[in-house]
């Protein structure tokens, strides 16, 4: 096989490697954290470590089964987090700043995206 024929066969299988190889998925590096009354009464506080990027996240404790939302939000990744009133990211939304973004209890949420 010639050079020229070996340098295309290597572009060739590089190219499909990146095409089948899935890319890593990104995440916002740090705690996204919320406070929520569970289905009992009982205060508690959730976190997502390090969450991925770009993808709606339903926060866990506030599902469909509590009728009640989480609130307080504290953005503590290094993402900008962007909260709303209902699941499946839709609703109001608010944006909380990376490292130092949060809310009062004011604000009920009950999904976030990571940008």
């Amino acid at each position: 096989m010639g050079a020229g024929r070996r340098r295309l066969a290597a572009a060739l299988g590089a190219g499909i490697l990146l095409i089948t190889t899935p890319a890593s998925a990104s995440a916002a590096t740090g705690q996204f954290r919320y406070d929520y009354v569970t289905v009992e009464g009982y205060e508690a506080s959730g976190f997502l470590n390090s969450p991925p990027s770009g993808q709606c996240l339903n926060l866990p404790g506030v599902g469909q089964d509590n009728p009640q939302p989480a609130h307080s939000p504290k953005n503590r990744t290094n993402a900008w987090a962007t909260v709303f009133t209902d699941a499946d990211c839709e609703g109001d939304s608010f944006p909380l700043r990376p490292h130092t973004g949060g809310a009062s209890e004011r604000l009920k949420v009950r999904s976030v995206v990571f940008n």
